[in-house]
């Protein structure tokens, strides 16, 4: 079974959110047979679930962490062996290298579509940082609003009906 993890870029927990991640991530694999897990980029969310990941292969070493790359369709050899120092397996989907600047929503789809198990940390409540935007240089500087890439991930997941485990908020015991 596969699961994949999808959170927000930027996210406050503590050592309780740590241990409770891992719990269910270790009943994912015992309870429920999950041996694979997929892992996006630059958020604080697939950080913590790596890390929790890594460390339960120890007890599991079948299971496979896999990096789904949304940038860079040909890697080095050495770039590639640093990569692999994390995870098990890295690679592309062709679909994301031609999505352009909507590689990052390209390739949460992907992940989604493979998945078993969706596993969010999504605040609906989240709000992106602003950008700022310029239009010309002689006219000011104007901040934008974007989407929240995890919002648009989880609304697609809902939408092609898939298993989602939304570890926002942790329940209180």
């Amino acid at each position: 079974m596969v699961a994949c993890f999808i959170g927000h870029r930027k996210i406050s927990v503590d050592e309780a959110f740590s241990l409770y991640l891992k719990d269910c991530i270790k009943e994912l694999i015992t309870d429920k047979n999950f041996d694979t897990f997929l892992f996006g980029s630059r958020s604080e969310f697939d950080d913590i679930c790596l890390k929790a990941v890594t460390a339960l292969k120890n007890d599991y070493p079948d299971i496979r962490r896999i990096y789904v790359r949304a940038a860079y369709p040909y890697i080095s050899e050495d770039y590639k062996k640093y990569l692999l120092t994390f995870y098990d397996e890295t690679y592309m989907p062709d679909a994301v290298e031609k999505a352009g600047k909507a590689s990052y929503i390209e390739r949460n789809q992907h992940m989604i579509n493979r998945s078993d198990l969706c596993v969010f940390y999504y605040d609906e409540r989240y709000s992106p940082p602003k950008k700022q935007t310029q239009r010309n240089h002689f006219l000011p500087v104007s901040p934008s609003r974007s989407n929240s890439g995890t919002k648009l991930a989880y609304q697609y997941a809902m939408a092609h009906k898939k298993a989602i485990l939304n570890l926002f908020p942790m329940p209180q015991n």
